[in-house]
């Protein structure tokens, strides 16, 4: 996608005032003036800015799956041009991407999950379900093949059912596939209208009025599925923290609590992996911890953030820090 430099300024002015506990995130980080750094979700550049701030010799990546962000991101940083480099590509690929520039270790990782502000508030994208004729897109990276429509229009009921159970964890969910089903039938699913007026029909009048937003469950439920969201953070974490230096910091800001179960339960299990029976006097497992879980609750944010930005109410901030022994 070429990027057009009118359209990058418009994105950056949306991203900027929506850095989730950006304090709070690069003061755990640590910054070293000559570290290494990885944004692993830098959206636009919010946090990446004031990573690049702090640099003298060190460098920072960001990566992003999103050609958007990427262009956004570079827009904003570009006084720090010779201390950044931008790959588009998934966090999933951070080590690999980085082993071709020749990066074996690095001092600090980001990770902001979840989609961000621009995305929801580009019609475009269809992430939104505060507006009826968006397509129903909801792709992180937009070069993927799949869009939301494809998985609406042809998973079968028991496939939605899971998805929205599992990912949204509605107790509508039963109700709501067999809803996009009745549509579906009358008309393929089109637009976030068309997905909206199918999931308030499954949902009771009583439930409506006292439940919040009846659609916002199926939506990060769909978003979750076609961006394998929990799959690429499970089945990257541990890759990422070997790659810290000693006293490295790994920041990752969740959004929901199934990203945070996960995130909670990896560093807990790399900073205590020993799988002894507990009446053994010592380990004979064999296995090291990689380091320690430096907050044992999550950081959230202040009650001023959430006043500014109602969106990182849901936020939680975990950080790991890497010990070699």
């Amino acid at each position: 996608m070429e990027y057009n430099k009118q359209k990058g300024e418009e994105q950056n002015m949306e991203f900027k005032h929506f850095s989730v506990m950006l304090q709070e995130t690069i003061d755990n980080l640590n910054i070293k003036p000559d570290g290494i750094y990885v944004d692993g979700t830098c959206g636009g550049g919010g946090h990446s800015y004031e990573i690049a701030k702090k640099l003298k010799s060190g460098h920072l990546y960001c990566i992003d799956q999103d050609m958007d962000a990427i262009g956004a991101s570079k827009d904003r940083l570009k006084d720090f041009s010779d201390r950044v480099t931008f790959i588009h590509s998934n966090y999933a690929d951070m080590v690999k991407e980085l082993k071709e520039l020749g990066v074996d270790k690095v001092d600090g990782i980001l990770l902001d999950l979840g989609v961000s502000s621009f995305q929801l508030d580009n019609p475009d994208r269809g992430f939104s379900y505060m507006r009826e004729d968006d397509p129903l897109d909801m792709r992180m990276d937009q070069s993927g093949p799949v869009t939301a429509a494809d998985i609406l229009n042809n998973s079968s009921e028991q496939d939605l059912y899971e998805m929205i159970r599992n990912y949204g964890e509605d107790k509508f969910a039963r109700q709501i596939a067999r809803s996009i089903l009745r549509r579906r039938e009358e008309d393929p699913l089109k637009t976030t209208g068309d997905l909206n007026r199918a999931i308030e029909a499954a949902i009771p009048m009583k439930a409506r009025r006292t439940g919040g937003n009846p659609c916002k469950r199926t939506y990060q439920a769909i978003r979750i599925k076609l961006n394998r969201e929990l799959t690429v953070l499970s089945d990257n974490l541990d890759d990422m923290i070997d790659i810290l230096n000693d006293d490295g910091r790994f920041c990752i800001i969740t959004f929901h609590s199934l990203e945070d179960r996960i995130v909670k339960l990896d560093f807990k299990k790399n900073e205590n992996p020993c799988t002894c029976p507990p009446e053994f006097p010592i380990c004979v497992c064999g296995k090291v911890s990689k380091g320690k879980n430096v907050t044992r609750k999550p950081i959230i944010p202040t009650e001023e953030e959430c006043e500014k930005n109602s969106r990182s109410k849901s936020a939680k901030l975990r950080v790991f820090e890497r010990i070699i022994k």
